[in-house]
């Protein structure tokens, strides 16, 4: 089963442009593993001294410029990545969801189905991004109380 994981990695790695490098699959491996967009501080945290901070902040940079990850800054200011879905590419980011700050556990989370409502802007604006942050108590806070 893992051998299966680390192809896909690899595989979109290469069908990228990217080299398969060990630091690359690693944080490949943890974005996939969580149900929760991954904050940088948690990343350094965990790679420890595996990939040094530049290293890992030129993988997110790539990642994100290729459409394999998405950033949202949460309300803390904090930057998280998430893996995007099959639809975004280097030219277009395909995630246009809600996104979910719980308060208490300061999770991420990325709310697939529940779709950013289409904007109706004045005819010379032009939109670069959009993000929705919604925040309030997750499911597992909830129950945990």
């Amino acid at each position: 089963m893992e051998n299966l994981k680390a192809k896909k990695y690899e595989d979109l790695l290469v069908s990228n442009g990217l080299k398969r490098t060990g630091a690359r699959l690693q944080v490949l491996e943890i974005l996939s593993n969580r149900n929760s967009a991954t904050s940088q501080p948690y990343l350094e945290n965990v790679v420890g001294k595996d990939i040094d901070r530049v290293t890992l902040y030129r993988i997110l940079k790539a990642f994100e410029e290729k459409g394999i990850i998405h950033k949202v800054i949460d309300n803390q200011g904090t930057a998280n990545y998430a893996i995007c879905s099959d639809g975004c590419s280097a030219n277009r980011h395909e995630d246009g969801h809600v996104h979910f700050n719980c308060s208490k556990c300061l999770r991420v989370y990325c709310l697939d189905e529940v779709k950013i409502p289409t904007l109706k802007l004045p005819k010379d604006f032009k939109v670069e991004q959009v993000n929705l942050i919604v925040s309030g108590i997750c499911s597992r806070c909830r129950a945990s109380n």
